[in-house]
């Protein structure tokens, strides 16, 4: 498979003001490393606020006026300059965005989904992705208030079929529809990545990602810290790597919902070295000293001196 998305090192701050008029930077994203290639969806899997969001908005070009952004994406192997991902994004690179806030209160949904272009095929496409997810054509002069959530959500979801895109960055598109048309969604992504697109599918559903992708990515305080095949995911502790995918596998319903002690540190309050040290069984003094790089290990990517 070819390589079509890279994240080298990426780091995003933030500029903030305190007490007065004093400014502080604090970085929430530290040290990103993900790829995805033609024919894969990775899956991004982790607590809320580990930087899943603002990875897709950080790939995307839409991070604040105060956010500083570091490191290096890659799109078919050539820098995504701020030029650049304004002729892909919509185009190449289509976003499902996690709030239906994106959709303009103001214009009827079968608007939104066509965009500003009115022919033959674009109405065809529009209707036919309708269909597939259970929007009647009498939604299609509705507003976004009209609308439950649910159908919001399937209307947010039908936008990025409506050019012939190359990768879908999906954030969280399944919350809100019930479990039979969430997997009629991801059965869909995965349908475009046997066709040689890629997806980034950001989600909170362990177990949905696992039935449609090949890979997951697990973050943890801004930060990855490990890349398995999902056949490694389903062996359990033994196939998995990171002490803290290994907690995050234990707390699944099904494996007992066995949960460990701590929580995940505060962007200000980050501790030196590997962010997970102080809920870890098997951390080191070398542990919290200085940072961990990822390492190649069994197939996958860790970020952890003691995995084996």
């Amino acid at each position: 498979m070819s390589k079509l998305l890279e994240v080298i090192d990426m780091s995003i701050s933030f500029k903030m003001y305190e007490k007065g008029f004093r400014q502080s930077y604090t970085q929430v994203i530290n040290n990103l490393c993900i790829k995805v290639s033609r024919g894969e969806i990775l899956a991004i899997v982790g607590s809320s606020g580990s930087g899943k969001s603002l990875l897709a908005h950080g790939i995307l070009g839409l991070l604040p006026n105060n956010a500083t952004m570091t490191g290096k994406i890659l799109y078919e192997g050539k820098g995504l300059t701020e030029k650049r991902i304004e002729e892909l994004r919509g185009k190449k690179i289509a976003l499902v965005p996690q709030s239906v806030t994106y959709l303009d209160p103001l214009m009827r949904i079968a608007k939104q989904v066509r965009g500003n272009v009115k022919n033959e095929e674009r109405i065809r496409k529009q209707k036919e992705s309708f269909r597939r997810y259970d929007l009647c054509e009498n939604s299609e002069k509705l507003f976004p208030y009209q609308l439950s959530g649910g159908m919001a959500r399937r209307a947010l979801i039908c936008t990025a079929e409506q050019e012939d895109v190359d990768l879908i960055i999906a954030d969280e598109p399944t919350p809100g529809l019930d479990i039979e048309l969430a997997m009629k969604t991801l059965r869909y992504f995965r349908e475009l990545a046997d066709k040689g697109k890629g997806v980034l599918l950001i989600t909170h559903d362990i177990d949905l990602a696992l039935n449609v992708a090949d890979n997951i990515a697990v973050f943890y305080a801004g930060t990855t810290v490990e890349i398995t095949p999902v056949s490694d995911f389903l062996k359990g502790e033994e196939g998995l790597r990171h002490p803290y995918t290994k907690a995050l596998f234990n707390a699944m319903p099904q494996n007992g919902f066995k949960a460990v002690k701590g929580y995940q540190p505060y962007y200000k309050d980050l501790p030196k070295g590997c962010l997970y040290s102080p809920r870890c069984t098997i951390a080191k003094e070398e542990c919290s000293k200085s940072k961990i790089p990822m390492r190649q290990l069994r197939g996958g990517m860790v970020r952890c001196i003691y995995a084996t």
